[in-house]
Formats: structure tokens, sequence, C-alpha cells
């Protein structure tokens, strides 16, 4: 299983997870620049590392998110997690035309949620997010 998920996220990286990433990390440099927004760029790293190896892990959400996630949230929706969120549907559209792309173009598509509201989630092994917690 690991050898399949090692070959998967090669696949992808090539094919759009560095973009991705690299997408997510300048959102990130943006709100640290902005000081007052450094919670929302860690949180664009943390998904930038996920985005670039994304096989074999998946995000939870954290129980102890409070409201202030919430927040954040609807605040992150409306300066860059639309601007991600479309960057994951126009990415799966080419993958989308041919038949190896098919599953990394539903993969981008999973991915959308996350791209949305990051905040009041974790990164965590595959193994763990299905019942390992």
């Amino acid at each position: 299983m690991k050898v399949i998920e090692f070959v998967l996220n090669v696949i992808w990286l090539v094919f759009c997870g560095i973009w991705m990433a690299i997408g997510y990390t300048i959102a990130g440099i943006v709100c640290c620049v902005l000081i007052i927004t450094i919670p929302f760029g860690i949180a664009s790293f943390r998904i930038a590392g996920y985005i670039l190896w994304p096989f074999g892990r998946t995000t939870v959400d954290k129980p102890d998110a409070g409201a202030g996630s919430f927040v954040g949230n609807v605040i992150w929706f409306v300066f860059a997690g639309w601007w991600l969120a479309l960057a994951h549907l126009v990415t799966s559209i080419p993958l989308f035309l041919s038949i190896i792309g098919i599953p990394f173009g539903w993969a981008n598509l999973k991915m959308i949620p996350i791209s949305l509201m990051p905040l009041g989630r974790e990164v965590v092994s595959s193994d763990q997010g299905f019942g390992g917690r």
C-alpha cells in the first residue's frame, strides 16, 4: 500500500501538487506579511504541505476548535478561500480529460472543502483519520 501511495503522490506532485502548493504558499506569505493574519498564514502553509503529498493522509476536525475557527474561516473564505477553491476546480478539469488523470481530478475536487475552511482542521495519517483516533 505504501508503494501505491508513493507512486500516486509522485504523479500528483508532477501534474498539479507543486502548482497548488505554490498557490497556498503565496497566500501564506501574504498572510504573514500582514502580521494580524499570521494564523491564516500558518494554516495555509500546513495545507501547502498536505497538497504536495496528499495520498496516505487526510484532514479531520480538531475537537477543541471553537467559534474563533468559524469566524476565521469566514474571513479566509472571503479573502483567499474561494480563489484557492477555484484553482482546485480549474486544475481538475484538464485532469478529467485523460484516463490516468481522473482519480487526480477527483482528489482535487475533494480538496475544495479544506481550501474553503482550513481553520479547525488538522492533517493526519489516513490510518488515524478513519477510526484510529
